[in-house]
């Protein structure tokens, strides 16, 4: 039985969040940690833009996927959040499921676990530090322990992003995740199941 339990909670439009959780629910589980891999709820809000071809696609590609309900967040270690960039900040969709953990919070159930983030914009300049900081906002008030990559590894100085990990889509949200952003991924995971695996003694 594993010593650590990682969620990894998403909300992803088009897919690259989506690809991204995959990668970082195999290196976790590759660490050793036991995981969860959670979609948030995909329904749009009325500030999005008319559903795309990606969107839709995305849609299908991802029916079925298991949802997150508050009680992976309590059972976790260690949780990493994705979300794509909406003005700097993370998607109202994600946004709505941490304030629905007002219970839990009150509780002191959200505290005392790791927590990191990744995310994704079309542009190079698009977000994705200020959406990363955004989301930190909400686990300051959890009394969560945040654990972001900063420079601890020399993949960092490739990537780039201390704060977590994020990967540029292009206009056509046509860019793939390539071997920097795997890499990347990879170490955060590590870097948070160790950290996590470290509180836990």
């Amino acid at each position: 039985m594993s010593d650590v339990k990682l969620a990894i909670v998403y909300y992803s439009a088009t897919g690259t969040v989506r690809a991204m959780a995959e990668r970082l629910a195999a290196a976790g589980e590759q660490a050793g940690a036991e995981v969860r891999l959670r979609q948030v709820d995909r329904q749009p809000t009325g500030g999005e833009k008319a559903a795309t071809d990606a969107q839709q696609a995305e849609a299908e590609e991802s029916r079925g996927a298991e949802g997150v309900t508050a009680d992976d967040i309590v059972w976790a270690d260690a949780v990493l959040f994705g979300s794509p960039t909406r003005y700097g900040n993370i998607a109202g969709q994600l946004k709505v499921f941490i304030d629905s953990l007002g219970p839990q919070w009150a509780q002191g159930q959200l505290a005392d676990k790791v927590y990191a983030g990744f995310t994704s914009s079309q542009t190079a300049h698009g977000g994705q530090e200020t959406t990363l900081l955004a989301l930190y906002n909400s686990i300051y008030h959890f009394g969560g322990i945040i654990v972001p990559p900063g420079y601890t590894d020399g993949s960092k100085f490739v990537d780039g992003n201390p704060y977590g990990v994020s990967h540029v889509t292009g206009g056509g949200n046509d860019i793939p995740l390539g071997d920097v952003e795997f890499t990347a991924l990879d170490h955060l995971a590590n870097r948070v199941v160790g950290i996590a695996r470290t509180f836990k003694g």
